[in-house]
């Protein structure tokens, strides 16, 4: 014979309410700490000199990475200023971007108690994806794209 599951007046059982809050820890784990990246470099200008360390790759060949401006993009992400953050790195706010979207999908499907493996991209994607990022990187270094340096 089984026990009772204990309900209280006001909602589903605790055991019921344990498990969704295990279910929700990784993805709002993952948030807690973005928001915490983001306040911080909201807080510590990476535009004024000494708070970061530079680009090694800018530092000992002159080429920009294509993180560069990474940094000052967050820092305007974190203000409200989009026009200054794409003009810093424009591919890192759609990786913001995307972020924010898998991350919605992800708390989604781990309140209805779905698997994560399905957010999972396929090697087509991550080929995409670095073949984007190494034509940006090219691009941004030459002098037709100056535009796109930091």
């Amino acid at each position: 014979m089984t026990e009772p599951v204990a309900r209280t007046p006001d909602g589903p059982p605790a055991a019921a309410r344990r498990g969704a809050a295990r279910r929700l820890a990784a993805p709002l784990g993952a948030l807690a700490a973005v928001l915490a990246a983001f306040a911080y470099v909201g807080a510590v200008d990476p535009n004024e000199a000494g708070h970061y360390p530079v680009c090694p790759l800018l530092r000992l060949t002159g080429l920009y990475c294509p993180a560069c401006g990474g940094l000052r993009s967050a820092h305007a992400v974190a203000h409200g200023d989009l026009g200054a953050a794409l003009g810093a790195n424009a591919p890192a706010v759609l990786g913001y971007a995307a972020f924010a979207l898998f991350w919605a999908v992800w708390l989604v499907r781990a309140g209805r108690g779905l698997p994560a493996a399905g957010l999972r991209p396929r090697p087509a994607h991550w080929w995409l994806i670095g073949g984007a990022v190494l034509l940006f990187t090219v691009v941004r270094n030459l002098p037709a794209g100056s535009a796109l340096a930091p």
